[in-house]
């Protein structure tokens, strides 16, 4: 690997910026792709760099190839660096008991936020990362990107509907919000008089997960993991 792609690979992955290390398996060259951008040894065919970005954006390193039967093409080697998933929980409630862990399980760095310290504690959350601030103070700390998903689940407004404004005007994949049709039907109508436009309201999964029957805490944070799991593998599904 040369120095060049080796120290720009370090920065990127430093700074928590997605990038795919593309390996030419017929000449050695390699080159970085990014979400936004491309460099390195050669360049890549429309097709072929959607592919790359693709295997960037659902974490799929492999081969990569336009080779046909009796015809010249090439084939590439796809290593993706992704910054971590996260999932940033706003409620540490029974149902964010169940979720952080089956959160964990499947890839996902879990903080729970919440302000009241009696919810937020290590006995409840062992192993999980909490935040003791308000919601949206503590939604813009922890810089949402990409590869992040919000849930809120206090029911509460002064604490979910903060939070809401920040997530929806960020780059988060996935925003997901507990309470009832009427409780969603009233949400929005608070939103939307604090200017919140229609495109980014129609963003909020709500009621919250895929609907299972779910009843208990863990059966709702299953339905909860498993909607995040369609928006992130289906690009925007369910």
């Amino acid at each position: 690997m040369k120095r060049d792609i080796t120290e720009r690979l370090l920065a990127a992955r430093k700074a928590g910026r997605p990038v795919a290390l593309v390996t030419d398996l017929g000449t050695g060259l390699q080159t970085l792709v990014y979400e936004d951008a491309i460099h390195g040894g050669f360049g890549l065919e429309d097709d072929l760099l959607e592919e790359v970005r693709e295997r960037l954006r659902q974490d799929r390193s492999g081969l990569v190839s336009d080779l046909e039967e009796d015809e010249d093409g090439v084939q590439l080697f796809v290593q993706t660096h992704n910054p971590p998933l996260r999932l940033l929980v706003v409620g540490a409630v029974h149902i964010a008991q169940a979720l952080a862990p089956l959160a964990a399980l499947t890839g996902y760095a879990v903080t729970v936020i919440d302000p009241r310290g009696s919810f937020a504690t290590e006995s409840r959350f062992p192993g999980v990362a909490l935040h003791e601030s308000w919601p949206d103070e503590a939604l813009s700390a922890l810089t949402i990107d990409n590869r992040t998903a919000v849930v809120t689940l206090t029911h509460d407004p002064k604490l979910d509907d903060p939070a809401l404004l920040v997530a929806l005007r960020s780059p988060a994949f996935y925003v997901g919000s507990l309470g009832s049709k009427r409780t969603h039907a009233k949400r929005l109508e608070r939103l939307k008089e604090q200017g919140v436009t229609d495109a980014e309201l129609a963003r909020i999964h709500a009621p919250v997960g895929l609907d299972i029957g779910a009843v208990t805490p863990a059966e709702i944070a299953l339905s909860v993991m498993a909607q995040i799991t369609a928006v992130r593998r289906k690009a925007g599904a369910a």
